[in-house]
């Protein structure tokens, strides 16, 4: 009975160890993550990227960036159609801490966009002094 509870245990460990990788996008990634020094450098060189914020409209009209487009991750799926024209630019994805925009990059690359997901996201943006606006 010992050997089977711990076999139990340790299989549970394992699933949970397995999920907890995956929603943080370190396994089974099909897109990129960068962190927010690179998004900056993008930001500051690059005129072809869109930046897509994935939080609440609350959290946006306290702080975004700049020209940044609004559509909350629970919309996303819904609202792909905002970002149509937008197929073939790298999208930069960001929420307050980079674990919503996990899941929006996982969206995004399902319908042929090019996510790059900012680890950290707004918080590590203004940590890299990244100009946020409101």
């Amino acid at each position: 009975m010992k050997q089977t509870t711990n076999i139990l245990y340790w299989s549970l460990m394992l699933v949970m160890g397995i999920y907890f990788a995956y929603t943080k996008g370190w396994i089974l990634a099909n897109f990129d993550s960068i962190s927010p020094s690179q998004a900056k450098i993008l930001l500051e060189e690059e005129n072809n990227i869109t930046l897509l914020d994935v939080r609440t409209i609350q959290e946006y009209k306290e702080g975004h960036l700049r020209d940044a487009t609004l559509i909350p991750l629970s919309e996303l799926a819904d609202n792909l159609k905002k970002l149509s024209n937008r197929k073939e630019q790298k999208i930069i994805v960001y929420c307050r801490s980079g674990n919503r925009s996990i899941s929006a990059s996982r969206i995004l690359v399902k319908n042929g966009f090019t996510p790059l997901n900012v680890k950290q996201g707004i918080i590590g943006l203004m940590g890299a002094g990244v100009e946020i606006i409101k």
